[in-house]
């Protein structure tokens, strides 16, 4: 694939600290486990690595600590060719964590931000407004302050920067924030807390979708799980459903739908095709254990 495209991540990066067992424990109880592996993960991060996969020229904003995860962070986006300048290294304060436990191919995740709640307004330097203003898409998360997401938000804005929200996890967003949004990306659970309904058909979906954008005027996209994801189509509800695939470790299929959903946007794909291209991307990832391991690369795309 030959592209152009530029996009700027601001997120978070973490160290993903993932515990195995046959089930969780109860309050109170102490379990065995089966094993715990480390892995670089972190929303932002998780995202940029995959758009580098895809072939995206991808830079990212962010912050580790001065320490063994910082570092190993760091080096594993140098490796996947994610450019690395503006990623800062924080005296004092530990690299973020994630806490994953992984139970029968699901999990649950506890997220620790540490050095993410640095990446704050007064630390977007000219240079990164720079880089910001020159990008075709600018993607970010609530893994970090939302006073800086809606900050970055507003200079992509300002300089006709398509932008993507990932909003997890999810919180309460402003009108104000809202409206720098072009594309916002919740799942099925952040979009019932950011809406306040809860929706058991596809007609609720779709009705819910649509007051949704009549409000905010951004495109609408929600992930449905194994059911693939919902987009409306001329005020009509169209949903993607993913390739069947032997599934190994959810952890990563959001990111990788959101990588794959900003490297089609910035190549100037329609949105049903930027959406087939990044149901077929999560798909694929979640056959691999670890966020960014299991990160298909675009070759892994084009044989699949």
């Amino acid at each position: 694939m030959n592209v152009s495209n530029n996009i700027v991540v601001v997120g978070s990066m973490n160290m993903d600290i993932v515990m195995s067992a046959e089930r969780l424990p109860k309050i109170g109880e102490t379990i065995l486990g089966e094993k715990v592996v480390y892995l670089p993960g972190g929303k932002g991060a998780n995202q940029a690595v995959c758009m580098a996969r895809l072939q995206g020229d991808v830079t990212m904003v962010g912050a580790v600590g001065n320490d063994e995860f910082g570092r190993s962070l760091k080096d594993q986006m140098e490796s996947n060719g994610v450019k690395t300048d503006f990623i800062r290294v924080v005296d004092g304060v530990q690299t973020g964590i994630a806490n994953i436990f992984h139970v029968n191919r699901d999990n649950c995740i506890t997220v620790i931000p540490g050095a993410n709640y640095t990446v704050t307004k007064e630390r977007i330097t000219k240079e990164v407004v720079q880089a910001i203003a020159a990008a075709d898409v600018l993607v970010v998360q609530l893994e970090i302050p939302l006073e800086t997401v809606q900050y970055v938000l507003g200079i992509a804005k300002q300089h006709g920067v398509k932008t993507i929200l990932n909003p997890a996890p999810a919180q309460f967003l402003s009108p104000e924030l809202l409206s720098l949004v072009d594309y916002l990306t919740p799942n099925e659970t952040e979009f019932e807390l950011l809406t306040g309904e809860h929706s058991t058909t596809d007609e609720e979906l779709s009705a819910l979708m649509l007051k949704w954008e009549s409000t905010y005027h951004h495109t609408l996209i929600v992930t449905l799980g194994e059911r693939g994801c919902a987009i409306l189509e001329d005020d009509q509800l169209v949903i993607t459903p993913p390739p069947k695939v032997e599934v190994v470790d959810t952890t990563g299929a959001g990111d990788s739908f959101n990588g794959a959903l900003a490297v089609g946007i910035s190549t100037g794909k329609s949105l049903k095709e930027t959406v087939d291209f990044a149901v077929k991307v999560s798909a694929l990832a979640v056959t691999k254990f670890g966020a960014q391991e299991g990160m298909p690369f675009y070759e892994d795309i084009q044989q699949s």
